[in-house]
């Protein structure tokens, strides 16, 4: 597939399954996200890669937040909470780790957004379906610690990865509306 049509073709699963990508596929995904632009070649990213039962660890820390933010929760919210990260077989929270100096931070930050959309695309053109997520356990303090993260680091997405069994709708393609021409020779 070329790169337009991976562009063009692209949708967010809805619900996705097994299996997950290869340990060498999820090693060309994380290839393809830094090769993202980087303002100063700080290399902001930061990956964290969970599968199998190591989803569980992450469930339980979403469960743990949910009871922290709100110590009334139910059985059944708890239950939801916690089946979160085993909506796809594979995650890779990615995070941004803010070099301090000339680089301003949000620059950093959306490098790490350009990863994760390199991320997505390169899922697509291996046979993988996607989700971006955040959600409350990506500003969470002890989330970011439970992932061997800093506490200072941006949890930019948590993309669960898998096979989809259920796509997403595709996106308008249309840009009526959202572009301006101030001048077109």
């Amino acid at each position: 597939m070329d790169l337009l049509s991976g562009i063009e073709s692209r949708t967010s699963a809805i619900k996705l399954t097994d299996p997950a990508p290869t340990g060498e596929h999820i090693e060309r995904i994380i290839g393809a996200a830094v090769r993202a632009p980087d303002h100063g070649r700080l290399r902001p990213w930061r990956f964290v890669v969970l599968e199998g039962d190591a989803r569980l660890a992450l469930a339980d820390a979403m469960g743990d937040l949910l009871l922290r933010k709100n110590p009334a929760a139910t059985a059944e919210q708890l239950d939801r909470e916690r089946r979160k990260p085993l909506r796809a077989p594979a995650i890779i929270a990615v995070a941004a780790h803010i070099t301090p100096g000339k680089i301003p931070e949000i620059e950093q930050v959306l490098a790490v957004g350009a990863a994760v959309q390199n991320m997505m695309l390169a899922a697509h053109a291996l046979g993988y379906g996607a989700m971006w997520k955040t959600g409350g356990a990506a500003y969470d303090a002890g989330i970011k610690q439970m992932l061997g993260l800093s506490a200072d680091d941006h949890i930019v997405a948590f993309l669960y990865l898998g096979t989809t069994a259920v796509p997403g709708p595709r996106a308008p393609s249309s840009t009526e509306g959202i572009v301006r021409w101030l001048e077109r020779t």
